[in-house]
């Protein structure tokens, strides 16, 4: 894997860790050791937050933990599009208390607050230069060109920077209240006392959506300021937007050049802002603080222990899972106490430690929800309660929600496919026949998350001359194809849960794709109401589908691959198709777009039609050509984690190609060993001998020592764990998990009213 190389790109990976002990604290052998490579103990060290802040990915690269609900980060001024960040600009405009990462519109980014020196200037910024930055997991320090230090780390609830400035009489802190991403429509900033400071900012309104949130800060510092009060918020350009207040405080640095600060973050009140920050960070040690973030990132990534790889591939791997391990957030308080989507006030449920929010559905429930629940199953335990409890507040379940707040940005109904992921995946802690009984209801009758159900009753498709009212309706074809999936996750979860009379009928329904399969065209297509073939298809147009086209499109039958390639014609024909779809991964000619998620199942599909080679040359070839351990190295929006995720899966060498099951493609292991946590509390250890960037394809595999030859992990991988173990080479085996029975399971459900068996699998 190549490796992008840019000024201080050590030092900002290493954190200021000598290299020699960094590589000792990775596991990796020591120059003149023995040659053997024991696990990574220390991940934390490996991770890059550089990566991802360019090429429009639009990860931060900031201070944070597991799921926090801080991320205090820079802004710079393109502040791209939740991150905030971009690493081709020279300048910053604020430390933000809030980010996301790239979920496609300007979200969070509240609270910014700018270390300046000199006259008050609201509309300041300030230069820095990327050798004078580093960045760790809880951790993050830059030397800005007015002469400030500024380092940041993080708890759960809170903050706390050290800002070391110049000697002068004028170092000043701006509270650029008004300058959230998508503006702030209120702002309240408070002098308490010469040491501490609280307020609030409104904001919302993500990809122009009626959602709100109020964020609420409490900070105070360790010697007190000399002088501050309001400022003029920034000028409005949304009519929903009133005025503004920011703020500013002012430093005497002339015996003292350091000023440490601490900021409690609440979504309730100020007062539980102060409460959260008092808990959880009592002392002034910024050093204690900053090793305990490390230690918390290196549990967490722990859950995944590998040996083997290059440099550059462990930093990307270790990269990519904690980039998927950033959200969702953390929305109570210290206390318990959270906004509901109702907006009154809730307390967590009991037996659960957090409530949690922002939930990206329509990318998240591929990839990202799973690895959640097998990393840390407590968290997605939680967040799947908070789901139910959401629809408790609401009667309906969140979509694509920031904070407490609704966007219905996106289609489908992906709620069904996270809480199946998360059962099926180990994370069990939540009231999953409340959450069953709710995703029934759900996909039963007309709702803002399901536009159109009554067409899907009458016409077993949503037409592309329907009307659909509420709630972003678009995409006909895209959206049908989304609801099947939906439905078979209702299936899964019954079946999962015993119900075998909802497993059955969401299993037909969602056998509805075969409506939009075109025969004669070999290719899903929109269809009208009144039965015929919508005019103008053409396989490379976006239209009536959703940020892709039918080639990206026809493919995404997860569920019922093998019914897929009976539709098309046989294995061969569906072989034929992966062949030309596969001859870009970024979309050219309107081909496959490993860049966003319509795409990201396709590489695995070879595994259903008797070629799982192809499956393992394209993996790799995708990883090869698109991750690298550089700042540009994630191409496309990481969607709160999403395309992280499947590069996660991928260098471990399977995919959970199907959502709602514990069902997983098989690759190739990018590395040498292995080791996964699982919520059972087993292990399952995946190894790779022979193991090399130009060696992914299977020669041979066994489980638990007995030969291994089918193209799916054992169904006991992920619950139980064992050892699944790979001899690899650098040429293919065609034979190798060939036969028809050897390929993942496909669900092709039953006639429309009868009572078909999702149990019985094909394939």
């Amino acid at each position: 894997m190549a490796r992008l190389g840019w000024p201080g790109g050590a030092v900002r990976r290493l954190l200021a860790v000598g290299a020699v002990a960094a590589v000792a604290a990775a596991g990796a052998p020591l120059p003149g050791s023995a040659t053997a490579e024991p696990v990574v103990t220390a991940p934390a060290a490996l991770v890059d937050p550089f990566i991802g802040t360019a090429n429009q990915a639009d990860d931060f690269p900031g201070a944070d933990l597991p799921f926090g609900m801080v991320q205090w980060s820079p802004d710079t001024p393109s502040r791209p599009d939740g991150g905030g960040y971009a690493y081709g600009d020279s300048a910053v405009t604020g430390f933000s208390l809030t980010h996301l990462s790239g979920p496609g519109c300007p979200a969070a980014g509240d609270v910014p607050v700018l270390p300046t020196v000199g006259p008050v200037d609201a509309g300041a910024t300030v230069g820095f230069s990327h050798t004078g930055e580093s960045a760790a997991p809880g951790a993050y320090t830059v030397a800005l060109a007015n002469g400030v230090t500024t380092e940041l780390t993080a708890t759960r609830r809170s903050g706390m920077a050290r800002f070391t400035f110049p000697a002068t009489t004028a170092a000043n802190l701006l509270f650029k209240l008004s300058g959230s991403a998508d503006g702030d429509s209120g702002t309240r900033f408070t002098v308490v006392s010469p040491t501490e400071v609280s307020g609030q900012v409104t904001s919302g309104g993500f990809c122009h959506a009626d959602n709100s949130y109020t964020v609420y800060f409490d900070m105070v510092f360790d010697h007190p300021f000399s002088a501050g009060g309001g400022l003029p918020g920034a000028a409005r350009t949304d009519p929903r937007q009133s005025a503004a207040q920011d703020g500013y405080l002012t430093f005497d640095t002339t015996r003292g050049q350091a000023v440490q600060a601490k900021v409690g973050v609440s979504y309730v009140s100020a007062a539980n802002a102060a409460a959260n920050r008092a808990a959880e960070n009592p002392g002034w040690d910024l050093d204690a603080v900053r090793r305990a973030a490390r230690q918390a990132w290196d549990a967490e990534l722990g859950r995944i222990r590998i040996s083997g790889g290059t440099p550059a591939q462990r930093t990307v791997f270790y990269t990519a899972l904690y980039h998927s391990l950033l959200h969702p957030n953390v929305i109570s308080d210290g206390d318990g106490r959270y906004p509901g989507f109702d907006g009154a006030v809730h307390t967590v449920d009991p037996g659960h430690q957090a409530a949690y929010a922002n939930y990206s559905g329509w990318d998240v429930y591929r990839s990202q929800a799973q690895l959640e629940a097998l990393v840390d199953p407590r968290a997605a335990g939680d967040t799947a309660q908070s789901m139910v409890d959401d629809y408790r507040q609401t009667g309906r379940f969140p979509k694509w929600s920031e904070n407490n707040g609704e966007t219905h940005v996106m289609v489908g109904d992906p709620a069904d496919s996270l809480l199946a992921d998360y059962q099926a995946f180990g994370a069990r802690r939540f009231d999953r026949a409340e959450a069953l009984a709710d995703m029934v209801a759900e996909a039963s009758a007309g709702n803002d998350n399901r536009p159109g159900l009554d067409y899907l009753e009458r016409l077993g498709y949503l037409p592309s001359d329907g009307r659909y009212g509420c709630c972003n309706f678009y995409g006909a074809a895209s959206t049908t194809l989304e609801y099947d999936t939906a439905d078979f996750a209702v299936s899964a979860m019954a079946g999962a849960l015993g119900d075998t009379a909802h497993q059955a009928a969401f299993a037909d329904r969602a056998r509805d794709w075969r409506n939009l399969f075109n025969p004669g065209s070999g290719f899903v297509q929109p269809r009208d109401a009144d039965g015929g073939w919508t005019s103008g298809f053409t396989p490379t147009s976006g239209r009536n589908f959703v940020e892709g086209d039918s080639w990206q499109y026809t493919a995404m039958v997860p569920f019922d691959l093998h019914g897929l390639a009976a539709a098309m014609g046989g294995d061969a024909a569906l072989a034929s198709f992966l062949d030309t779809d596969l001859s870009s991964f970024t979309g050219a000619g309107g081909r496959t777009d490993l860049r966003n998620e319509p795409s990201l199942d396709i590489p695995w599909e070879y595994d259903y039609v008797g070629e799982p080679y192809r499956t393992q040359r394209a993996v790799r070839a995708v990883q090869d050509q698109i991750w690298t351990d550089g700042p540009s190295g994630l191409a496309g929006n990481d969607d709160l984690g999403e395309m992280s995720s499947w590069y996660v899966w991928s260098a471990l060498g399977m995919y959970p190609e199907t959502p709602g099951t514990d069902d997983l493609a098989l690759g190739s292991p990018l590395f040498r060993r292995a080791e996964i946590s699982l919520p059972s509390g087993g292990t399952l250890t995946v190894t790779g001998g022979g193991a090399a960037d130009d060696a992914p394809y299977v020669r041979s595999a066994s489980w638990n020592g007995e030969p291994w030859n089918q193209a799916r992990a054992p169904a006991e991988a992920v619950r139980g764990g064992g050892a699944l173990d790979f001899e690899l080479g650098t040429s293919a085996d065609p034979g190798w998990a060939a036969d028809p029975s050897a390929a993942p399971p496909s669900y092709p459900g039953g006639a429309r009213g009868s009572a078909g068996a999702l149990s019985r699998r094909v394939r």
